[in-house]
């Protein structure tokens, strides 16, 4: 599971799950958790339905995304090269 950084504090959290417990009342908090929960579970299952779907659809038209991965980074790699070649000279003289 991949965590995405969140830019407020421990501190900042716990301010907000105290709003809502006082807004919402303590009756209504797990409720609303078990809603969110819900909801989460539902958009990580419809993005893995299309996850599949799209594989799927590559494997049957002889897709492989290894390999095209693989063509995209050499690629890359020598756009990198081609780059560094050129601003070679250009860094020394600065």
């Amino acid at each position: 599971m991949q965590v995405l950084p969140l830019f407020i504090s421990g501190a900042e959290i716990g301010f907000i799950l105290f709003i809502v417990l006082m807004v919402f009342g303590a009756d209504k908090v797990p409720e609303i958790a078990r809603g969110l929960g819900k909801g989460m579970r539902q958009i990580r299952n419809a993005t893995d339905d299309i996850k599949n779907e799209i594989t799927k659809s590559a494997e049957k038209q002889g897709l492989d995304f290894k390999d095209i991965s693989k063509d995209v980074t050499k690629e890359i790699d020598k756009v990198k090269e081609d780059v560094d070649d050129i601003t070679g000279p250009i860094k020394r003289n600065f």
